[in-house]
Order: C-alpha cells, then sequence, then structure tokens
C-alpha cells in the first residue's frame, strides 16, 4: 500500500524586500515531500534557509511562490483562519528557546492548545496530565518554567506540542540549548513518539550526528536542497 504524502512542496520560492534594492532571495525552488509516518530531518549551516522553510512547513509564513499541500489542504490559497486551524490541529511546534508561557505552570502551558482548540476544561485537565506523565513531568506539573532545567523545559514544550494529538511533529534545533545528557533525553522521546505513535517528524536541524538518526535527511544549502539520503532511524 502507497504511504499518503502529507507534505508536498512544489517550486517553493520566499523572498524578502520585495521591490526594493535590498531584495533577498531566501528559498530558492524547493520541492519536498514528506510521507505520512516517516522522521525526516532538514539539515543545512546557519543561514542555509532552513529556518524560512520551517516556517513556512508550519504554515508561520507564506512562501512568495511555488505550491505547498499539506494533508491535502492548499497552504498557498488557505485563508488566515484556516491557517490558524491548520497550526493548532495538525502541527505540534517544538522550538530550541522552549517558548513556555513565564508565569503559568506545565500544566497550564499544555493545556494551552486545547484552549484554543476548544476542549472543556475536565479533557483539557487530564489530557495535560497525561502527556506530563508521558514525558516523564508529572511531578512537575505545578511548576513554573523558571523552576525547571532546560531539558525539563524542552519535554513540557513536547507534551504541549502534542495536546491536539498532531499527525506532524515540527521540532527547531530541540536539543540547542542543551547538553548532550539532556538532548539525548530529547531525541529518545522523539523516537518514541514515531515509533509508538507513528507521529510524522520533520527535525530541523545544523548537526550531522542528530540527522544521522532519522530515516531520511535533507540537505539544504543557500536555499536550495544539495542533496537527500537515508539515516539510519535509530538513536545513536
Amino acid at each position: 500500500m502507497e504511504k499518503k504524502i502529507v507534505i508536498d512542496m512544489k517550486e517553493i520560492r520566499k523572498s524578502f524586500y520585495i521591490g526594493t534594492e535590498n531584495e533577498l532571495e531566501v528559498l530558492k525552488g524547493i520541492d519536498i515531500k514528506v510521507y505520512e509516518g516517516e522522521f525526516v530531518a532538514i539539515v543545512g549551516a546557519s543561514g542555509s534557509g532552513k529556518s524560512t522553510l520551517m516556517n513556512i512547513i508550519g504554515s508561520l509564513d507564506r512562501p512568495t511562490s511555488g505550491n505547498y499541500t499539506l494533508d491535502n489542504v492548499d497552504i498557498t490559497a488557505a485563508k488566515d483562519n484556516q491557517l490558524s486551524a491548520i497550526r493548532n490541529q495538525k502541527i505540534g511546534f517544538v522550538f530550541q528557546t522552549y517558548n513556555l508561557i513565564a508565569k503559568t505552570n506545565a500544566l497550564k502551558n499544555v493545556e494551552m492548545p486545547m484552549l484554543y482548540g476548544k476542549i472543556p476544561g475536565k479533557q483539557r485537565v487530564e489530557r495535560a496530565k497525561e502527556l506530563l506523565h508521558t514525558v516523564g513531568m508529572g511531578d512537575r506539573m505545578k511548576h513554573l518554567p523558571e523552576e525547571l532545567s532546560g531539558g525539563q523545559k524542552q519535554r513540557v514544550a513536547i507534551a504541549r506540542a502534542m495536546a491536539n494529538d498532531p499527525a506532524i511533529i515540527l521540532a527547531d534545533e530541540p536539543t540547542g540549548a542543551l547538553d548532550s545528557e539532556t538532548g539525548r533525553m530529547v531525541m529518545d522521546l522523539f523516537h518514541q513518539l514515531h515509533k509508538e505513535q507513528g507521529k510524522t517528524i520533520i527535525l530541523i536541524t545544523h548537526s550531522p550526528e542528530l540527522a544521522e538518526e532519522t530515516e531520511r535527511i535533507i540537505t539544504i544549502k543557500d536555499g536550495l536542497i544539495i542533496g537527500e539520503r537515508k539515516g539510519s532511524g535509530k538513536p545513536c
């Protein structure tokens, strides 16, 4: 049985300062297909265009030109309210800087996407507790972000990314601010979500070692894809 394509990008270009003498084309014609249940790395050096590409994959920004279909929805033609719903329901975001709400405890942080998704209060709390236990943070759910280590914050962020049970997890340098041992713990969580729940995971990274743990490695340089190869698909 042929696998379903969940992300289909064709000739994606992105320019900034359009129409000025400083006009800058960051993405120069990107073609990517990602299949349901795949664990894919997009790897490149700083300035390669991978963060711009991540923003477009996550519907945080629109391409200047090209076609992008996400789970059979034409993203390039979608209205802003459609994109908001897609970000809330279909994609779980994990960022290098965690992006937790400062004066809100771990439990409430994980509840937040469900609040926007209009999930009833009791159901939200139960789901948030379950997710925090899944990521090993069940004993820290009442702690504020400032009371947590970097690794603990990232585990809360992963739980939050899973809140609405999205099909796709988009992780942007998720271990970038962590020491190697804590980073290993975070990567093991991604492997667990991929293997046990069949999540489609896209890992944006500059680390060849982390990329090697995924099933497919896409290399981007100067706004173009310059290579694609298989990874081991296993923790190093």
